[in-house]
């Protein structure tokens, strides 16, 4: 087992260990937010056939080579083509049919006017400058080609893609599976929010932001409750986690006399990949495997590290399982608005308020960095990365943040 490794290790080692999941069939309907398992080609051509982009009257472009403000030309409206319907016959020379914006054009036009450029007198139609061949026509395959890929595998389904699904006929459609996971929470000092004792407690907080996290990525969650400080009491309980595919538990990975999560799992077979991870706030990260059972991340128990290190190093897992090729928060480059200073030795993140300035980003600590000071993250916007071998970032300097909030990117 390794230990004292840098966030990259982890996250490589991690990452190393983590496969995407099997795949599924869903409805379109159900599939927002999941990633393909295959790719789609299109069993149809879109259009189907040329069709116009406007409202206004078909008709062949040579019939119109001599029409001018003084001299419009004159032409006979015979027929009318709705959408959805069809021609009943072809144009002849010197014909328009009144056509409406998706409608097939009729045998024989090439070329759209819109009704805006016309005048209608009685049942003629009077058209006043020249077209080219084509205009306001959408040809035949413009969007797609029967048997053509449309959308690769490994494509996240948000609106467009859904949309075009629907747009191809599709109804179902092959999606990655997404893993489950069951959050632990262990300790004696821990209660439900509504449990708390006359005496005070505190509250399992840590099972309640991390289930938020998974839902915001669209992983299921089952929470398993609050462990005792006994051994015993704990074994049962992450044997009633053996079923998910990831195992999170918080509070226990750290080496006090009640800190029995890794020889409970060791003791039901898990083996141990990494412990400690050289980073603040969360250095007593475990992560582990069953031969035949779930992914195993410990957490430590302060509420921001718990956070915190599920973000860097259980949210890309799941993320990879659930077939996303995009695993980690996004980031940011920004200006720091004042000094800041740590020893070497461990990569630091840092709570910081983001706000924009001259189309770019100034950083501000949010104050109080104490990994129990779960206020600091909930009005922090990002995470800035304070590099393990660095001792001091001075103020004016240019620093990576990650992202907790993608909603700033949109700003204005």
């Amino acid at each position: 087992m390794r230990s004292r490794i840098s966030v990259d290790e982890a996250q490589d080692l991690i990452l190393d260990a983590v496969s995407p999941m099997g795949s599924e069939t869903l409805a379109c309907a159900a599939a927002l937010g999941r990633v393909l398992a295959e790719p789609v080609a299109s069993r149809v051509t879109l259009p189907p056939a040329d069709c116009s982009a406007m409202d206004g009257y078909a008709l062949r472009a040579t019939d119109l080579s001599q029409a001018g403000q003084g001299s419009p030309a004159r032409l006979p409206q015979v027929f009318e083509v709705p959408a959805g319907g069809s021609a009943p016959r072809p144009l002849v020379p010197g014909e328009v049919a009144r056509i409406f914006t998706g409608a097939p054009l009729p045998p024989g036009a090439d070329t759209v006017v819109p009704q805006e450029d016309t005048e209608q007198v009685g049942e003629e139609i009077l058209f006043s400058t020249s077209v080219k061949p084509g205009q306001h026509v959408r040809p035949a395959g413009e969007d797609v080609h029967a048997g053509e890929e449309v959308l690769a595998a490994g494509t996240p389904l948000a609106s467009p893609q859904l949309g075009m699904l629907a747009a191809l006929g599709r109804s179902l459609v092959r999606v990655v599976q997404r893993p489950t996971v069951a959050l632990l929470s262990g300790g004696d000092e821990l209660f439900e929010p509504d449990e708390i004792p006359a005496g005070g407690g505190i509250v399992a907080s840590n099972a309640y932001a991390l289930a938020a996290e998974c839902e915001a990525i669209g992983v299921e969650t089952r929470n398993l409750g609050i462990a005792a400080d006994r051994p015993e009491d704990l074994e049962a309980f992450v044997r009633a986690g053996l079923s998910a595919d990831v195992l999170v538990s918080t509070a226990g990975v750290s080496v006090g006399d009640h800190d029995h999560v890794r020889p409970v799992l060791e003791k039901l077979g898990c083996e141990m990949i990494f412990w400690g991870v050289k980073m603040k706030p969360g250095f007593p990260v475990a992560f582990g495997r069953f031969r035949d059972g779930p992914l195993v991340f410990g957490l430590p128990g302060n509420p921001v590290s718990s956070l915190v290190s599920f973000l860097h190093f259980v949210r890309p897992a799941l993320r990879k399982m659930s077939g996303h090729r995009s695993l980690f928060l996004p980031t940011i480059e920004a200006t720091l608005t004042e000094d800041l200073e740590k020893r070497a030795g461990r990569r630091h993140f840092i709570r910081v308020h983001l706000e924009r300035d001259d189309g770019g980003f100034l950083a501000t600590s949010t104050g109080n960095q104490s990994s129990g000071v779960l206020r600091s993250m909930a009005v922090a916007d990002g995470l800035l990365d304070f590099p393990e071998s660095s001792t001091q970032l001075r103020r004016g300097e240019r620093v990576t943040v990650h992202l907790l909030r993608t909603d700033l990117l949109s700003r204005g």
